[in-house]
């Protein structure tokens, strides 16, 4: 079995992030997604829109995924590797060469973005239509 594995906050779920899911499950036999707790956000400077706990339903219903751990830290990905068993570990081209270090213990893999969507986008625009129509 050829386990894959994955991270990130996945905040407001969109096509793209499906994407990615997609893709990396095709990579392998088992997905494993490494998805971010608020904490680790705010260490981070990020807020999610929604809880850890809802973001972690979500994707626990995605076809693609097997199984949704929590990201905690920076440090944690080598550990988890060993831990899961993961043979390939995937992130979006946005990150490449970062993880390069992981190439140690299992195959490092940067697959390109969707084009023209991301959390970012999608909540500046839910931003910008909230300022529209409160002036109406």
């Amino acid at each position: 079995m050829r386990r894959v594995i994955t991270y990130g906050t996945f905040d407001i779920l969109h096509y793209g992030h499906i994407n990615l899911l997609k893709r990396a499950k095709a990579l392998g036999d088992y997905l494993i997604v490494g998805c971010s707790t608020d904490e680790f956000n705010l260490m981070k400077g990020k807020k999610a829109f929604y809880p850890y706990q809802e973001r972690k339903k979500l994707l626990e219903s995605l076809r693609y995924v097997d199984l949704v751990i929590p990201e905690e830290n920076w440090e944690q990905k080598p550990l988890d590797i060993k831990n899961y068993y993961a043979d390939v570990f995937v992130m979006g081209d946005d990150w490449a060469g970062k993880f390069d270090f992981l190439k140690q213990y299992c195959d490092v893999i940067y697959l390109p973005r969707t084009p023209d969507v991301s959390s970012s986008n999608t909540k500046n625009y839910i931003n910008e239509c909230d300022k529209i129509s409160f002036r109406q």
